[in-house]
């Protein structure tokens, strides 16, 4: 892959044989930010898992204690009183049918649907749409639920959902360049505990085999795992 000029002088920055400290790896990704704009911070960590076995398959979400540098676009499916609820809550769009007929004729201007469990029926019928999105409303993250006010302001305060890929990996978003080092650090570290608790007791040897931070154009930087 042919690299630009501004991405091999950041990549001069980073020995890519070295494990730093996290917090030394949370400010390198900050130095080596090759975008013009706030880049996203992500950080993708490879587990010693198989996720074709169920409880390996791990999907969860957790609220960052310093959010993501982003406002999402909420929208609660939920009938009349629940919808005016999460309206009070904060959230941009709220109601029942009315949004899973505009979604069914290509609306898309929210990032996030939290709906009532007895909703769940019609919005399932949406699930080819949805699905693939990752936009599907689902129990293990919070989105289904009935209390949806706090879902909303957990989603708007900076609340995000993980789950494993084919191949054991987990990627998220851990804040902005624009953010302090320490705030990174705060939030990968939120991250890297909630996934040390939901380790699986079927998983033999070493759990979180690499942990990687990077910005959304920058070189890769490798986490020493000992160091939070």
């Amino acid at each position: 892959m042919k690299r630009g000029k501004k991405y091999i002088e950041a990549a001069k920055l980073v020995d890519s044989t070295k494990k730093y400290p996290a917090t030394e790896a949370c400010e390198l990704a900050k130095k080596t930010n090759c975008a013009k704009f706030d880049a996203t911070v992500e950080a993708a960590f490879r587990l010693n898992i198989d996720p074709r076995k169920a409880e390996q398959n791990l999907r969860g979400a957790i609220v960052l204690p310093y959010g993501t540098g982003k406002t999402k676009r909420v929208l609660v499916i939920a009938k009349t009183a629940k919808a005016q609820e999460a309206l009070a809550a904060g959230a941009d769009y709220a109601g029942d049918a009315e949004y899973i007929e505009k979604i069914k004729g290509g609306w898309f201007e929210f990032d996030t649907i939290i709906a009532t469990p007895d909703m769940m029926a019609e919005l399932g019928k949406l699930g080819r749409v949805l699905g693939p999105k990752g936009l599907m409303p689902n129990p293990k993250t919070g989105t289904v639920t009935m209390n949806v006010a706090d879902a909303v302001r957990d989603a708007k305060g900076g609340k995000i959902e993980y789950r494993t890929d084919k191949v054991g990996n987990i990627l998220v978003p851990i804040g902005k360049v624009s953010f302090d080092a320490d705030k990174l650090f705060g939030n990968l570290k939120a991250i890297k505990d909630q996934l040390d608790r939901i380790k699986p007791t079927t998983v033999k040897g070493t759990y979180m085999k690499n942990i990687v931070v990077t910005t959304t154009m920058g070189p890769g930087i490798k986490v020493d795992e000992a160091t939070f």
